[in-house]
Formats: C-alpha cells, structure tokens, sequence
C-alpha cells in the first residue's frame, strides 16, 4: 500500500499524501475516531461524515464476542452491518490481550481467553485473528500481536517482540493464503514492538519490513512509559520504515502528542480519547482542553470555541451543555463527541495544510505557544 502524492516537509519529519482503499481515499496525516464494536460512541455515520472523519476503526476481540462473526458475514461485512460506507480499519485483538490480561492465557500458538461477559472461553491466534478480520471486510487488517506491558525489562521485552515476530509473520502468510470474502480488498499491516529499548524497536523494524507488509504500525506505547521514551521511539522507528509506505501510531493519543507525532513522520492514529473525554465533559480548543461541567460555564452563553464550525458550535452554547451535563441529558454526549471529533480532525487538516505549504516546523511552534496542557486536566 502506497502513499501517493508524498509531501515531506523541509523542516521536519511531517509528511502529508492519500492512500487509497476500495471504499474511498484518505488524506494523511489522518485521525481514526474508534468504534470498537461497530459503532463510534453517541455518533450515527452522518455525524461522523460530518465531522470530518474519513475512515473509523473497529476491533476484533470486542465484535468476535459480540455480535459474533456469523451474525457480520450475513450481514455481508462490518461495512453493511454498521451502515459505514467509508474505510474502516481493525485491530488484530493484540491490544485486549494486554489490557484484560487477568482473563487470558498466551501460548506459542495464541492466547485463550475468558469472555469478559459471559465467562466463556474463545480463542485468538494468528490465523483466528487473519479469519475474524476476513470476516469483518475492513479494508485495512492489523496483524496478531502482544503488546507488550510496561514496565518491562529488556528480557521480557525481546522475548515479547520475538513473539509478535512470530505471530506476525504465522498472520502474514495465513493472509497471504486466503481470499477477501466481500468485493474489495484488504491490506494487511505488521506493528512493531519492543517497549521502551531503542535497539528492540530498530530490530523489530528491520524484521517486519523485510517481511514486506502493506503498511506499519508502532504498537506498545501510550501505556503508561513516559512521553519522551514515546517520541523516542516513534522517532527512531519512523527512521526505518519505508519511506512510501503508511505509518500508523496506535492508540495516540492527546492534541500535543498528535503534533509531535506527526512532527516525527507518522501519518495515521487512533484513540478513544475524544469520545472519552466528551463523555466526561472535557472539549479540546485551540487553546487546551475546557471542562464544560464546571461552574464558570453555567451562564456561558458562548459557543465551546469561537469559530468553530462543528453542529454543536453553531448551535448550541456552553451553559447549555453544562445543563444537558447536569439534567442527565443523553444529548450532550453526541454535542461533545461531535465537537470533540471536529477539533481532531480540524488538528489534522491543519497540520496536512502546513506540511504542504512547507510550514509545518511554524504550525508546530504556534500551535504549542497557545496551546495550554495544564487546562482542564491536560484532557486526562
């Protein structure tokens, strides 16, 4: 999978271009809002079309258990069940290996997990994974891996990444044997790991790019390690990734680390953070995160942001959402993940426009000498 139209910026990393799936294209860099089972939270895909959102991640581990994959290939894939006729990215089930570790036993050959709603047992392996995701129909299916916890050592570390190597490449060449079972194709990404260790992360590179996947992601950060061991890293890899081929920063992550992460070569992210923090009444502006539930805005009479041209801005005022918030009002959680949505991607335009007028390098110091973390919580 090719990044057509590359523009790399003169002054950084930054680059910005198109990939192109069977479902439409999408201009890099780009930000993937999350519907982990089939749907982005609050949001129809009118709202998300809207927004701005040009292609949505779904998740294996979440939609294996439920709906199941009988009741999605009947349904003729993800992309007729949820209605989405956009791009749609999945994640391998890698991920919730890691975060639900309590319920699971990981083998040479996958990881046996207990439900975490009814207490059965499943299955996931490299080639269950490779099924699951032909089932599904997203156009761009994530290799089996294990993330890999932090803190770990060294040792834990390689030994880690070893086997993400060997899954990957067991996913590699299961993909490689079986057909899409839906009218387009798919593409399949490798992710790399190795922690916090910057020769891990150069191996693990190395290896999966002579593999030969359709793209790259960078697995295992964002899990708690501190945020310049994640630039580090996300840096160090980009170094070695090819050049025409996407890169992709999974489950990053704030504004700020959007911008670095750009600044460093990355072109694709996810994360559950807009929905999240919408759901708890924090909105990001250009000026830092705000709390719409907190007294100062209860006679607001002013839109969330000045300017700002999402359906909630140019409707709905500040104290009017802080009293949804109060009034237990279902609405105000789509008003918020709208804008929320909106400002993300409004980032990433903002940022695709500077790398291709070559001022990525003043968009990012502007962006950081008005942008304050310390409001709001920093959006945590």
């Amino acid at each position: 999978m090719q990044i057509e139209g590359l523009v790399s910026s003169s002054d950084s990393k930054a680059r910005a271009g198109t990939l192109s799936t069977d479902h439409g294209k999408i201009q890099t860099p780009v930000f993937m809002p999350v519907g982990t089972a089939g749907s982005v939270k609050s949001l129809s895909p009118e709202d998300l079309i809207e927004t701005g959102s040009q292609i949505i991640l779904g998740n294996t581990y979440h939609l294996l258990l439920r709906p199941g994959m009988e009741i999605i290939r009947s349904a003729g894939g993800l992309h007729k069940f949820m209605s989405w006729k956009e791009p749609i990215l999945t994640d391998s089930g890698g991920y919730q290996v890691f975060s639900l570790g309590h319920l699971n036993k990981i083998t040479e050959e996958g990881v046996v997990f207990q439900s975490r709603l009814d207490g059965s047992k499943h299955e996931l392996s490299s080639e269950i994974s490779m099924d699951i995701q032909r089932s599904l129909g997203s156009d761009i299916v994530m290799a089996f891996d294990e993330c890999t916890p932090y803190p770990a050592t060294v040792q834990q570390a390689q030994t880690s990444m070893e086997l993400t190597h060997r899954w990957e490449k067991r996913s590699l060449d299961y993909f490689r044997s079986t057909e899409p079972y839906y009218e387009h194709q798919q593409q399949l990404f490798g992710i790399v790991q190795g922690s916090v260790y910057p020769e891990l992360r150069q191996k693990s590179a190395r290896v999966l790019v002579e593999m030969g996947f359709d793209g790259y992601a960078i697995g295992g950060l964002s899990v708690g390690e501190p945020k310049e061991d994640m630039y580090s890293m996300t840096d160090r890899v980009t170094d070695i990734l090819p050049e025409d081929q996407p890169r992709y920063l999974m489950g990053v992550g704030k504004p700020e680390d959007l911008v670095e992460s750009v600044s460093a070569g990355v072109d694709m992210f996810d994360c559950v953070l807009p929905t999240r923090n919408a759901r708890h009444g924090i909105l990001f502006t250009w000026d830092g995160p705000v709390s719409v539930k907190a007294a100062r805005e209860k006679s607001q009479h002013i839109p969330v942001e000045a300017g700002c041209k999402c359906y909630t801005c140019q409707n709905f005022s500040r104290a009017y959402m802080r009293h949804l918030f109060k009034a237990n009002e279902l609405l105000v959680y789509r008003l918020a993940s709208i804008h929320n949505i909106h400002f993300y991607h409004d980032l990433m335009a903002k940022m695709r426009l500077a790398i291709l007028e070559d001022k990525f390098l003043s968009f990012k110091t502007d962006f950081f000498n008005r942008y304050d973390l310390k409001r709001a919580g920093a959006g945590s």
